[in-house]
């Protein structure tokens, strides 16, 4: 493996916004996650406008990222290749039983915990409307082993989990990806989300704020993109499709996970849902007119017990984007009707 340079000029900015207790102590923070200024404040015990302009000289330097989530404002480490591997080497050389540095980081789980007491709470306060849901199809561990399944065991060097909700998809496909990112409209969603993931250890993966229909990438940016249980809650799903293809690279995959058709319009009313499942011809058509080639499907019927339309069929849609010569880098299968 080639082991990428710096340039003198990017070498010596990186070097000079280190060059500072403060700075060098908030780059360690955010080895163990995701935080905001008011996080900064509680844990340094400094004032926001002081800890705003080390973090600005940070995200100049290269060595930090910002990330808009609502009315608040996170930070991470880069994970561009120049700041990457400047803040990789210098923290490797930090004494990390340094009496300050500890208590930061006593400071910052401390933070954590409560985040996760916070988000456990919610998910509490709803997680009989959910159980409810997944009572009407085949369990959740099928499901998961069929998504696994379809999407491949990767590495994915960007995977984007479009709608993450818990970021359980996240998790399920943590070992496929270098770098993974889920986005959300739902502030709660994605404090429960980070918390899962904070918990077990996850730091490639990361969770954002975010509108479906126009998601903050980089066009041609993702090696794979999902859509788990997303599609049914949205206005206009085939502007969502079309986005979720633009962010594709060539040869790079998308899945959708949503219901095949049914009848239960109590979901509309208790649930939010919008839509009332999808064909498979459908969803086909709509991956075909964003410019993808469909490879594969599969529905994951429920039990036979009850009247027809009365349980949920889980349906799965695989599609590429065709790589140079308008070519699939895999070749193109029929939709099954596996059960």
């Amino acid at each position: 493996m080639t082991t990428a340079r710096l340039g003198s000029s990017d070498l010596v900015t990186a070097l000079k916004a280190v060059a500072e207790p403060t700075r060098l102590r908030i780059l360690l923070l955010l080895v163990l996650g995701e935080l905001n200024v008011k996080d900064l404040t509680r844990i340094l015990g400094q004032s926001q406008p002081r800890l705003s302009r080390h973090l600005k000289l940070l995200v100049e330097a290269g060595l930090i990222e910002r990330f808009r989530e609502g009315s608040w404002v996170y930070f991470n480490l880069a994970d561009r290749a120049t700041g990457g591997l400047v803040v990789e080497r210098l923290l490797s050389l930090a004494a990390t039983d340094d009496p300050v540095l500890v208590r930061d980081r006593e400071r910052a789980v401390t933070l954590q915990k409560e985040r996760e007491q916070a988000a456990q709470a919610y998910f509490r306060q709803h997680a009989g409307q959910w159980d409810r849901i997944r009572a009407l199809h085949v369990a959740e561990a099928e499901v998961e082993t069929a998504i696994a399944e379809a999407l491949g065991a990767g590495p994915f060097k960007l995977l984007v989990d479009l709608g993450t909700g818990t970021g359980r998809l996240l998790e399920l496909l943590a070992a496929r990806s270098e770098r993974s990112i889920g986005l959300d409209v739902n502030q709660d969603m994605l404090a429960f989300a980070r918390s899962n993931l904070a918990r077990a250890g996850h730091q490639h993966i990361h969770v954002r704020h975010g509108d479906i229909y126009s998601v903050p990438l980089d066009s041609g940016s993702a090696d794979a993109v999902t859509m788990h249980q997303v599609l049914h809650y949205l206005r206009d799903p085939v502007a969502a499709i079309r986005e979720a293809a633009r962010l594709l690279a060539p040869g790079g995959r998308l899945l959708i996970v949503d219901f095949a058709p049914h009848n239960l319009e109590f979901l509309r009313d208790a649930h939010a849902h919008v839509r009332l499942g999808f064909s498979r011809d459908q969803v086909r058509n709509w991956l075909a007119d964003a410019g993808l080639v469909p490879l594969s499907g599969r529905d994951l019927a429920p039990s036979a017990a009850g009247a027809p339309g009365d349980k949920l069929t889980v349906s799965l849609w695989l599609a590429e984007r065709p790589i140079e010569g308008g070519r699939a880098k895999s070749r193109p299968l029929a939709l099954e009707g596996t059960s």
